[in-house]
């Protein structure tokens, strides 16, 4: 089997993202470069991989039933070919006997010999059922909708309960279905036009293969084809971004600070990898302010001057260094009119571009998180100027991380007041879909097409003048 076979390429991204905690989505187009592929090969490959992924509880379920021996006593890397194999099988519509022959010939490649024959006669049983009659005998004597719903659309069950829990505080709990269906379709590549740099009309006037994003108003959407090809991206005036991460940048350029205010000093303090740190460095321009980006690696802070590079060269007045977001508070008190704080999370709301996130962490690491957004969010509204706005965020829509985070500041922290949220993204976009009953706001896939962003608007009050 050659390099550049595709099975050969999604094996090695497998077996990156399960020994190696890999990102597939970083990793894969490295892959590809490296082998060559383009084209339907390439596209072929990533359907290969992510679906194997995205699947990856329901097969193996079905692997454990066909092999008749517990996953503990399967050899992980040929269950990594059996996954491969599986996905062709159930989950694409390669011929049985091409998804049969070409897996054995991957197993042969990758795998020792004595494996080979194990790794075939699993495959040959699973080829003998379809997707539905494998799916109806792994749900048999399940009677749990949650339970149901995890194998059906393969999320951990732990993630399903918090989805569901996330939906009932918005008032959409009927969406748990809808919800999980989206999750497992493939986001399309949302592009966002960098204002200052590229007016979003010029770029489809140039590109027939994008159009206007729904969501955001600097957002478009590529149809087909490689985004890096386009000369807009290539020369940074347009970025790949999900339209969930433009409107949380656009929320916090738009909300209400006090009038007192120059308004000339912004702040990004968990900037990483600096997708919402390159659109608030733009809008900074216009709105001549200052932009301080944090972060609180050195390699993550090289992906931030790298995504800011173009937008600094347009004008843009950015300073970006290292070091620890929660340190803020004491070293940059009151020192700022707007701040982001896009917080570390769990990654729930991404799970279309991500697929590996559902599998990555557990229950267990919600309470560390929590804790971490708490005491970045506390260093935040410390290096607020009084009058000034937070826009707390996340790409989770876990309670635990989202509106309980603002309970707990808004009890912790005197005088701090909750903006409406949902009306500050209407401003941006009066066509969005949000539940106005709330003064948080939580996208989600399957109702705005984007990711499951979630912004609270935190404001610090003003200093009162002397009554003198």
């Amino acid at each position: 089997m050659n390099r550049n076979d595709p099975r050969r390429i999604a094996y090695q991204l497998l077996a990156a993202v399960e020994f190696d905690d890999a990102y597939a989505n970083l990793l894969l187009p490295r892959l590809l470069a490296d082998a060559g592929v383009t084209g339907r090969d390439a596209a072929f490959t990533q359907e290969l991989a992510y679906g194997t992924i995205r699947w990856q509880l329901f097969y193996d379920e079905a692997i454990e039933m066909a092999a008749g021996r517990h996953l503990d006593d399967i050899d992980r890397d040929a269950l990594i070919v059996i996954r491969i194999g599986a996905h062709q099988l159930l989950g694409m519509r390669t011929a049985v006997h091409a998804a049969l022959s070409e897996t054995v010939d991957l197993a042969k490649d990758v795998l020792p010999a004595r494996l080979t024959g194990f790794v075939n006669a699993v495959l040959r049983r699973i080829s003998e059922r379809t997707r539905d009659d494998w799916m109806q005998k792994v749900l048999a004597g399940l009677n749990d909708e949650v339970d149901r719903f995890a194998i059906r659309y393969s999320h951990p069950v732990w993630v399903v309960r918090a989805l569901k829990q996330a939906l009932k505080l918005d008032g959409r709990e009927a969406d748990l279905e809808a919800l999980l269906i989206a999750d497992n379709e493939p986001a399309k590549v949302s592009l966002v036009a960098l204002p200052g740099l590229l007016d979003r009309k010029d770029l489809l006037a140039q590109e027939g293969s994008l159009v206007p994003g729904e969501a955001s108003p600097l957002g478009l959407v590529l149809e087909s084809g490689d985004p890096g090809r386009l000369h807009d991206v290539a020369d940074g005036s347009a970025r790949v971004q999900d339209q969930g991460s433009q409107l949380m940048a656009l929320a916090l350029a738009a909300a209400p600070i006090d009038a007192s205010l120059a308004d000339n000093s912004w702040a990004d303090i968990c900037a990483g990898p600096g997708g919402k740190a390159a659109l608030l460095a733009a809008l900074s321009i216009k709105a001549e302010a200052h932009l301080f980006c944090n972060e609180v690696s050195q390699h993550r802070t090289k992906l931030v001057r790298n995504a800011l590079s173009p937008v600094r060269q347009a004008g843009a007045n950015v300073q970006i260094e290292t070091g620890d977001g929660r340190a803020l508070g004491k070293t940059a008190a009151e020192k700022f009119d707007r701040i982001m704080l896009d917080a570390p999370c769990s990654g729930l709301g991404a799970l279309r571009r991500r697929p590996e996130a559902r599998w990555r962490r557990s229950s267990r690491d919600i309470a560390g998180l929590t804790t971490l957004q708490q005491e970045l969010l506390e260093a935040a509204y410390a290096a607020l100027k009084p009058g000034g706005v937070v826009a707390y965020v996340t790409c989770s829509p876990h309670p635990s991380e989202t509106t309980a985070v603002v309970d707990w500041a808004i009890k912790r922290i005197a005088g701090i007041e909750l903006l409406d949220a949902n009306a500050v993204l209407h401003s941006v976009n009066p066509a969005l879909q949000l539940n106005t009953e709330r003064k948080t706001a939580q996208l989600w896939p399957h109702v705005n097409g984007t990711d499951a962003m979630f912004i609270a608007l935190l404001k610090k009050p003003a200093q009162k003048k002397d009554a003198r």
